[in-house]
């Protein structure tokens, strides 16, 4: 395993660059643990991921053996599980990054979703170990898989501006980011608020339209059929400054995603001081309680039963209509800026988990 300064580390990924919140995730994982003397080769490799080929397999096997240890995002290695049980085999340790299950994601025809989910099964079991990027995915993958040593290391968050909201339009302005998929479930949101078109309001769909473009046509049609399209903009990936500035205009997130693992944007938005509403039992509501000093310390926002336009209308009306709600919630974000943790705390997270006294096989699963 890594030691600073001396060892190198390999790190393995899909060769898609959109600001997903894993490919963020791993960017900011490499730069940190470089930062703490940690020789980090990423490697990148084109590819259908997790889908593969002889060639993609073979670029694989090549990556896994240029270092002793190498870290390989789970879209990555989930795909290729006996290319990863080769290289433990041959001395090499091998830890998957889990950002998503890669059969959770919807929309897959039920024999893909098997055949990914007993792919996914054969690489957890096979590799050295298991990261993941919540605690609500470790329990899960854990629970799924039967393996006892899968460890944690929750995404940081960098430093932001406060945002100002909607201080000079003086209308209430909602975000929400992430990939236009059925997944992430921006319809209904869409769908929610076309039940509120009697109340003032803006709001920004703010995501990749590469992984569907079918269902980024379908939000773009909702949205237009409910004559909405001058009060919800659609305007594709935005980075940088681009970005900064609707962050710096929004009020409220919405992530209505019907499965996710943590929700880095929902502490993305915390860092801006914007409350959120999430999608309840899945893992963005860990991400809405980080930074809590206590288990009944005020929630910076709430959740809400995932796909339920009419649930979902019913709190944005709320918050839209009562001052007080607000201001709570836009108070509690404010001050959980000071308690996020940084990307330095997911680094050295990792690197204990690497560098942890490994269990015997028989110990690992079960």
């Amino acid at each position: 395993m890594p030691a600073a300064g001396s060892t190198k580390l390999g790190f393995v990924t899909w060769d898609r660059d959109e600001p997903t919140g894993g490919n963020v995730y791993n960017r900011a994982l490499i730069a940190e643990l470089g930062a703490l003397g940690i020789d980090v080769r990423l490697q990148k490799l084109a590819g259908p991921w997790p889908d593969g080929d002889a060639s993609t397999h073979l670029g694989l096997a090549r990556a896994l053996r240029a270092t002793p240890a190498c870290l390989v995002d789970g879209i990555v290695a989930c795909g290729s599980p006996d290319v990863v049980a080769a290289a433990v085999e041959s001395g090499h340790a091998v830890t998957i990054v889990v950002h998503l299950p890669i059969s959770d994601e919807l929309g897959l025809e039920p024999a893909r979703r098997q055949r990914f989910a007993l792919l996914e099964s054969k690489a957890v079991h096979a590799a050295s170990g298991v990261l993941c990027s919540s605690r609500w995915a470790a329990v899960e993958v854990a629970r799924r898989y039967g393996r006892s040593d899968v460890g944690v290391a929750i995404p940081g968050v960098t430093p932001a501006a406060v945002a100002r909201g909607s201080l000079d339009s003086g209308l209430p302005h909602l975000l929400s980011l992430a990939s236009l998929t059925p997944t992430k479930d921006q319809l209904t949101l869409v769908r929610a608020l076309a039940q509120l078109a009697d109340l003032p309001w803006t709001a920004d769909v703010i995501g990749s339209d590469l992984a569907d473009p079918g269902y980024a046509v379908q939000v773009r049609t909702e949205i237009a059929a409910a004559g909405l399209a001058e009060r919800i903009t659609v305007p594709g990936i935005l980075v940088g400054q681009a970005l900064d500035q609707k962050w710096d205009t929004a009020d409220l997130l919405v992530l209505t995603s019907r499965i996710e693992t943590y929700g880095l944007v929902v502490v993305e938005a915390l860092a801006h001081g914007i409350p959120a509403v999430v999608s309840a039992d899945t893992g963005a509501v860990e991400a809405l309680r980080e930074g809590a000093t206590t288990e009944r310390a005020e929630a910076p926002g709430t959740g809400v039963r995932a796909g339920d336009p009419q649930s979902l209308s019913v709190v944005l009306r709320r918050w839209l209509t009562e001052p007080m709600l607000r201001h709570s919630w836009r108070q509690v974000a404010l001050a959980r800026r000071d308690t996020l943790p940084g990307w330095q705390q997911t680094a050295e997270a990792v690197l204990a988990y690497l560098n942890r006294p490994l269990k015997s096989p028989s110990t690992q699963t079960g």
